[in-house]
């Protein structure tokens, strides 16, 4: 499956229309990601005093000076890569440079310039796209004075900073507004929209399940780095897709460790607490589980943090192929992952390769399934035909030695799926009842793919 990229570029959830980018480039450890968050306006990517901590591309929107742009952060970039995660970043830095309309080159305005920041420096003389020098960290006159060596770059412009404390931001964003493509007009905005109506996928589960290499399949290229260990995928990273003529906005987050094996300070406790926040604005995850390892009490634990936030789900058994011509061990591993959700068995499962592409129109059709589902409503005609059934063939139980009465049910919203049910005594209702009343909803109009919430209010007298 080759899913058609919306003009071959990384786009961010709030719009997909084709902005202008911004790409932040750098050294580790030289507060890209502070810089990135400033101009974003808020926290998107991790920000930890120690290099390494963003190794992906992050995308977000935002503006200069009141033009929208694309604001782009990447891991540190290094001429002299020493492992396979630092070549994989530099890749990125890459991928992200060639789709840059702007480039913000940061350095350490209290460092002196490095081999490598020359080398960089003369890489982007040579290259067509403009940039801008920021000379990052600089917070009072005193090191302005000392930050002399920076110039030694030989770019122009150049400007100082202080990402952290806004020292310097107006004049950098002067300074990148003039070098900015003209933003698109109100027609060519309209024509290449269309993310109103996308579905926004958080990929979930725990590490090294494949997560990163699905994101990267359904994009059709190297969008995320993956290796072979766990931990590689610490931010949320979001990119816009379409496939059979609709849009997706996909979240790879950080593998969810148990509690107890996350460390109390450090990045992957900040990219857990990340990964949960992309629960929240998600209206599909997509649960990753590892059928040749199996699934396990933690593949439970994940799913259900999505389900307690009522985000409807599908369950994707990666590495499927590489059971194949085994059938006990498929029917092992259907059996144990269903198992294990027993909490929510309306969840669909598919079964799919990431690596070889393998199900994936299975999975996009279940995801497209499931958000039909988590935004359905049912007429209130055919909800109150629905419990007159229910009081006629199950009624509720007695209070005291009195029926509890099922007045008249409406459906109070979707996303998920949530309904009031208005009746005399709804402390008496046993939690059995409940699910009952929940499974009948199902079996009569579905939601399939969703949680479904029900909730019982004693009628007011006025009512």
């Amino acid at each position: 499956m080759t899913p058609r990229r919306r003009r071959g570029r990384d786009l961010t959830p709030a719009r997909v229309g084709d902005l202008p980018v911004i790409a932040i480039l750098g050294r580790p450890n030289v507060g890209k990601s502070t810089l990135f968050n400033r101009l974003v306006g808020r926290k998107t990517a991790i920000v930890e005093d120690r290099p390494g901590v963003t190794r992906d591309r992050i995308y977000a929107d935002g503006d200069i000076n009141g033009v929208p742009c694309t604001f782009v952060d990447m891991g540190g970039f290094e001429f002299d890569p020493e492992g396979p995660v630092e070549e994989g970043v530099n890749l990125q830095c890459r991928i992200a440079l060639d789709q840059a309309d702007v480039v913000l080159f940061v350095i350490d305005g209290r460092a002196t310039p490095t081999s490598g920041d020359h080398a960089t420096a003369d890489l982007l003389r040579r290259a067509d796209t403009p940039s801008v020098l920021v000379i990052n960290k600089i917070d009072g006159q005193r090191l302005e004075a000392e930050a002399g060596d920076a110039y030694s770059l030989g770019l122009e412009p150049a400007t100082m900073v202080s990402a952290l404390h806004g020292r310097g931001i107006s004049d950098l964003e002067d300074l990148v507004e003039k070098r900015m493509p003209a933003p698109p007009g109100p027609d060519d905005v309209a024509e290449d929209s269309g993310d109103d109506g996308a579905v926004r996928v958080a990929i979930i589960g725990r590490p090294n399940t494949g997560k990163s290499s699905l994101v990267n399949r359904l994009l059709g290229e190297e969008r995320l780095l993956t290796l072979d260990q766990p931990g590689t995928t610490r931010d949320p990273v979001d990119s816009a897709f379409e496939s059979g003529g609709k849009c997706y906005v996909l979240v790879d987050t950080a593998g969810i460790r148990r509690k107890s094996k996350v460390p109390l300070k450090g990045p992957e406790r900040l990219a857990v607490a990340a990964a949960v926040r992309a629960i929240d604005r998600c209206q599909v995850a997509v649960m990753m589980i590892d059928a040749d390892a199996g699934a396990a009490e933690q593949d439970a634990k994940v799913l259900g943090l999505a389900v307690d936030r009522g985000r409807a789900a599908v369950l994707a058994l990666n590495k499927w192929d590489l059971l194949e011509g085994d059938a006990e061990r498929k029917k092992a591993a259907l059996e144990q992952t269903q198992r294990l959700i027993t909490f929510a068995p309306w969840a669909q499962t598919v079964r799919i390769s990431a690596l070889t592409g393998r199900g994936l129109p299975r999975l996009l059709a279940a995801v497209d399934a499931a958000r039909v589902e988590f935004g359905k409503r049912v007429p209130t005609s055919e909800l109150n035909k629905l419990f007159e059934d229910i009081v006629e063939h199950h009624p509720p139980p007695l209070r005291k030695g009195r029926p509890v009465k099922l007045f008249y049910a409406t459906q109070a919203g979707v996303d998920p799926p949530t309904f009031v049910v208005h009746c005399s005594y709804p402390e008496a209702l046993h939690f059995s009842y409940k699910r009952y009343v929940v499974n009948r909803i199902r079996e009569t109009f579905g939601f399939d793919g969703t949680p479904v919430r029900v909730a019982f209010r004693k009628r007011k007298r006025r009512e």
